[in-house]
């Protein structure tokens, strides 16, 4: 496979069936004191101890089909479902009435840095709070550990572009940056062509 030289004083040319992001990421040292946040009203944080492959994905599709969130489509149902079941891998999610309104994954496969895998609100429920509330149980639940040393995550371009200032308003300070390059997931068929219109669709016809 051929690789294309990275220009980092100029511009790179991509082939039509990739996407490319600018990656940061953000990590919290120590506990930071936070605003607090009442609990939404009628909203309880579930434990997702047995995440089914087909019910996940719907989830997941329905929090990050317009940021184009594609990793977990790519993989094959066995493999989504190891990743799902492992003990060092805790799965929640915000419900009310019955209904699932977002996803807080941590994985805790390196004790003292953990990680917020995927974190994300459905459509109708983004604004009042939801998302502040979610994220100060994860970073409870993560330094209530104490071998947590370092709570980190990323964030890229092809997210919302609330995305950045909410993490750094949590009290996660960058640290890093790349650039990820990928097989655009609408080309491949993951996602639909018509989403993600932050990021141009290359007809590949």
């Amino acid at each position: 496979m051929s690789t294309l030289p990275l220009n980092l004083n100029g511009y790179t040319d991509l082939p039509d069936d990739k996407i490319a992001f600018i990656v940061t990421f953000l990590e919290m040292n120590e506990k930071r004191a936070r605003p607090a946040v009442p609990e939404p009203a009628g909203v309880q944080l579930e434990r997702w101890a047995q995440a089914e492959p087909a019910e996940y994905i719907r989830l997941f599709k329905e929090i990050g089909t317009d940021w184009l969130w594609f990793s977990r489509l790519t993989l094959p149902e066995d493999e989504l479902a190891a990743i799902l079941s492992k003990p060092t891998r805790e799965i929640f999610s915000p419900v009310r009435g019955g209904q699932r309104l977002g996803l807080l994954e941590i994985d805790y496969e390196h004790r003292s840095n953990p990680e917020v895998a995927y974190f994300g609100l459905v459509p109708d429920a983004i604004g009042g709070g939801l998302g502040r509330w979610l994220m100060n149980q994860a970073i409870d639940m993560a330094w209530a550990r104490p071998e947590t040393e370092r709570l980190w995550l990323h964030t890229c371009t092809g997210d919302s572009p609330q995305a950045l200032p909410f993490y750094m308003a949590c009290g996660f300070r960058p640290y890093r940056r790349a650039i990820e390059v990928a097989e655009d997931p609408r080309i491949a068929g993951h996602l639909p062509a018509d989403v993600g219109a932050h990021v141009p669709y290359f007809d590949p016809r």
